[in-house]
């Protein structure tokens, strides 16, 4: 396909009256491919809804190792002509057979690998539910249209890039154990050399259901018998009955507001727009114009911990559990929080209230946004947890499974690979959703709106943060997408850093703040951020130059208000 990247042309407004205004839309995701997919859907007359299923289908066959129809997300809405928000809930929901310690032995210790290879660690996948939820009650064409670009590249394959061979690289066992999954992504059983093929006729198939039947056809039926019997067989716990009550939920997003910036992002059981809010409330307390460099590290470490801390005590799926939310994002709590910083030295994380632990995982993620010329806007943050999931595909349906219940605490004082920890609020109930860091946003000043998000496990939050104050100084979208990245979530206790971030000076100043520093081998995260002049109407987009994706404005019409 001979991709486009269409200029939005401003002095084209001048043919016109003094008050016409530029329309345009725009589209920044992790593939090229699936950025044209939402393009394509846009050229045909669709809206930023209708782009979002082409995107999140799209990823799902040419992005494998970072979501996939058997996963989940969040997709945060704006609809411009209600001027309302909302966010769908297509998180993955635990087996009814799911217990408690079933990840455990008879010792009470972790099983090694139980909750991340294989059927047993797949949650219910929302993404199929999420999809046709989005196309029939707010897009405008039907899925045989927005799902025709996937359809189209898993039956005549996408091409493999250094990245893909690098993560199946990583996941070559779990690949292996499962046939179907060994035979559509791996070559001879190894990670197939950049430049390769990737062909999935049967998720085609599974696509074109979805597109004649909607998400009936994937979670009932024929396709739905295949899947429970392919996950039985090999060690799972599906049932019909889970697939038949999967549900997607409208919930209301969490909102705040920073020094006039208005914060939209997603609520419980993602735990990113509480933490971003609690984070942006206790920095206002603080004028980091008079701090030095080292302070002002310092202070977002410092936020950064004690929003994490309470991460781990209070946040899992508000359905099942009682979370403070009203609490956790007010004012007056953030200034008790930030009444214990000290601007001359770290706060050990040990010092903090202790948390009774658990595990919270974090996700192999990816995420998309969108703006089309009416002004509909979609945050969309996608996951199927580690890289290529379980690893297993149901025999015959293409399909790959995620292991999201290794998201759930599994059990008390074991961090998961990311380190971070958690309590009872997110323990296994059969039927939950895991907690996430999922943190699809909307960020609006007075004349300005971005939409962005990232993946990037348990630092997706506080990458969303930086942005977020990149913005709030004024920053472009390639701003947002460039700035440097560092990291502190409670446990460890240690801030965490891109590796040219920190000068040898700056990590002699924190150091002596009490900080311990540990510098990453490469960088990390992959954003997408769209940001549109309130006046203008112009869109300016990019995608992260640390992943492969790529951000496209689409030229729009001239009209007046």
């Amino acid at each position: 396909m001979i991709r486009r990247f269409r200029v939005l042309v401003l002095t084209f407004a001048c043919f016109f009256a003094w008050h016409a205004h530029v329309q345009a839309a725009a589209v920044a995701s992790a593939h090229p491919l699936a950025t044209d997919a939402g393009i394509e859907v846009l050229d045909k007359g669709g809206n930023a809804f209708d782009a979002a299923v082409a995107v999140t289908a799209t990823l799902a066959v040419v992005e494998p190792y970072s979501s996939g129809i058997g996963g989940g997300g969040f997709w945060l809405l704006h609809l411009s002509s209600e001027n309302r928000d909302v966010m769908l809930d297509g998180r993955e929901r635990a087996p009814l057979a799911a217990e408690r310690d079933m990840y455990l032995d008879q010792h009470g210790d972790l099983i090694p690998g139980a909750s991340i290879d294989g059927p047993l660690s797949a949650g219910i996948p929302g993404v199929p539910a999420a999809i046709e939820h989005l196309s029939s009650k707010y897009g405008k064409l039907p899925l045989s249209v927005t799902l025709e670009a996937a359809i189209r590249y898993a039956r005549q394959g996408f091409t493999t890039d250094s990245h893909y061979q690098r993560m199946a690289g990583f996941r070559e066992d779990a690949l292996r154990a499962s046939t179907d999954a060994a035979a559509i992504f791996l070559k001879n059983n190894k990670a197939p050399e950049p430049g390769s093929v990737i062909r999935q006729p049967d998720l085609a198939t599974t696509l074109s259901i979805i597109a004649r039947e909607g998400a009936r056809g994937f979670y009932q039926g024929e396709l739905a018998r295949r899947l429970v019997d392919s996950v039985v067989r090999n060690g799972g716990i599906w049932s019909m009955e889970d697939l038949a009550s999967y549900r997607v939920v409208e919930r209301e997003p969490v909102k705040g507001v920073f020094r006039g910036m208005q914060i939209v992002s997603a609520a419980p059981p993602s735990s990113g727009g509480i933490a971003l809010i609690q984070m942006l409330n206790m920095l206002e307390g603080f004028d980091r114009a008079t701090l030095t460099e080292a302070q002002r590290i310092h202070l977002l470490a410092e936020v950064m911990r004690r929003a994490y801390r309470d991460r781990a005590e209070f946040l899992g799926d508000t359905d099942f559990v009682s979370v403070p939310v009203n609490r956790l994002v007010s004012k007056k709590y953030a200034d008790r929080l930030a009444a214990g910083i000290k601007l001359d030295a770290a706060t050990p994380s040990d010092a903090l209230t202790p948390v009774a632990v658990g595990t919270q995982k974090a996700s192999d993620t990816t995420h998309f946004s969108i703006i089309d010329d009416d002004g509909n806007r979609v945050a969309a943050t996608l996951s199927i947890n580690f890289p290529f999931g379980s690893g297993f595909v149901a025999a015959g349906t293409g399909v790959l499974l995620n292991d999201e219940m290794d998201d759930f605490s599994s059990k008390p004082g074991e961090p998961n690979v990311y380190g971070l920890v958690g309590a009872e609020a997110n323990a296994i109930e059969p039927g939950k959703r895991m907690l996430s860091s999922m943190s699809p946003s909307f960020l609006e000043t007075d004349d300005r709106i971005a939409v962005l998000g990232t993946p990037g496990g348990s630092r997706i939050i506080t990458m969303v943060l930086l942005a977020a104050l990149a913005f709030h100084e004024g920053g472009d979208a390639q701003a947002m997408v460039d700035r440097g990245r560092f990291h502190h979530q409670y446990l460890p206790d240690k801030i965490i850093a891109e590796p040219s971030v920190f000068s040898a000076k700056l990590m002699r100043a924190l150091s002596d703040l009490g900080h311990q520093i540990q510098l990453l081998d490469s960088s990390y995260g992959n954003m997408h951020v769209i940001v549109q002049q309130k006046e203008s109407g112009k869109l300016d987009a990019a995608s992260d130059r640390r992943g492969g994706g790529e951000a496209l404005v689409d030229s729009g019409s001239v009209a007046s208000p």
